[in-house]
């Protein structure tokens, strides 16, 4: 079932509807400490499950960051989902501070979808790729380039949400995931990819070009 363009996605009004109202509840009976306590832990978890709109780039080719975050590794490498060819591998670490919805790289159709139970190490570390809980997607695009994204949980996440299925037509800069505090996501790009990031920078999700399909 694909989310709506409500500011926050449905997964966090679950949990943050009826906090605010046990918040108001609870404010006539605690210490006014306490009420702030529980008001501050409402703010998060709104600002956490946000939802904002973004600005697709349109130009042809091009590849957009599937989440927001900071880019924490750009390389080549092998990689066995992708026929064992060589591609470039990016890795973008999401802070408990940064957007959570993950969003399609390319238009394309998702030819597979496979999950795998694992370990919960800190996002950051190259590791988590290998060990860590994750769910990865397959795309294929209108001129047959292969794309491949994984969202991998962190120490902190442990529940990773997917709104799309495998046989999927979608298009770039769509809504199509969620993972839950702390977590990272990793692309596997073609390896005649022109690159436009770097380790260390900033990017949002759907908005910022990652490179270009050559």
């Amino acid at each position: 079932m694909q989310p709506t363009k409500f500011p926050i996605v449905r997964e966090g009004l679950w949990l943050v509807v009826p906090l605010c109202i046990l918040t108001v509840i609870l404010a006539f009976l605690l210490p006014v400490y306490l009420t702030i306590a529980l008001i501050v832990i409402d703010i998060f978890l709104l600002c956490f499950f946000r939802n904002p709109k973004r600005t697709i780039p349109d130009s042809e080719g091009s590849v957009v960051a599937p989440a927001d975050g900071k880019v924490v590794h750009v390389g080549e490498c092998v990689n066995d989902q992708l026929s064992g060819d060589k591609t470039f591998k990016i890795s973008i670490f999401m802070s408990i501070f940064n957007v959570h919805v993950n969003r399609i790289p390319i238009s394309g159709k998702i030819v597979d979808i496979s999950y795998r139970k694992g370990k919960f190490f800190s996002a950051n570390l190259d590791k988590a790729s290998l060990l860590n809980e994750q769910n990865a997607l397959l795309l294929e695009t209108e001129n047959n380039e292969r794309v491949l994204f994984i969202q991998i949980a962190g120490l902190i996440a442990r529940r990773i949400v997917c709104w799309i299925g495998r046989g999927d037509d979608v298009t770039k800069g769509e809504r199509f995931g969620l993972i839950c505090f702390g977590s990272r996501v990793d692309i596997f790009l073609p390896v005649n990819t022109k690159l436009h990031v770097q380790v260390g920078q900033r990017v949002r999700g759907g908005e910022t070009i990652l490179g270009y399909l050559q």
